[in-house]
């Protein structure tokens, strides 16, 4: 199995998820625990980096699915930042460019955050 890990912190009460590794069918449920466990804690504002992703199966696409309607019911947003060049290829590939607000880096999406809140 490959390496995947996530690191969680907290900018301007934007919760920041960090990727590293494979994200596939082996290691989604990891992705899925710590996205649910914000979900349950009321937490609206999710930006997800994947800076440090090397790879993403249709298993990892699928975690996002599981919780976009749920926290945009709630007012809030899931964030997609700073994915390489190949893994974008496969959002784009699967059209998730029309479903989520991908960004080029962190810093775009925490001012798009912080836009709709002023």
């Amino acid at each position: 199995m490959a390496d995947f890990s996530t690191t969680h912190r907290t900018v301007q009460s934007i919760h920041i998820i960090d990727l590293n590794g494979y994200l596939d069918a082996h290691t989604a449920p990891i992705l899925e625990k710590e996205i649910g466990a914000l979900v349950e804690q009321g937490m609206n504002a999710i930006i997800v980096n994947f800076r440090g992703l090397d790879y993403i199966s249709s298993a990892g696409l699928g975690v996002f699915m599981v919780f976009i309607e749920q926290i945009r019911d709630r007012g809030g947003d899931i964030k997609l930042a700073a994915m390489t060049e190949k893994v974008f290829t496969v959002f784009d590939l699967l059209g998730f460019p029309m479903l989520f607000d991908i960004t080029d880096t962190e810093d775009d999406a925490i001012v798009k955050f912080t836009a709709a809140t002023t």
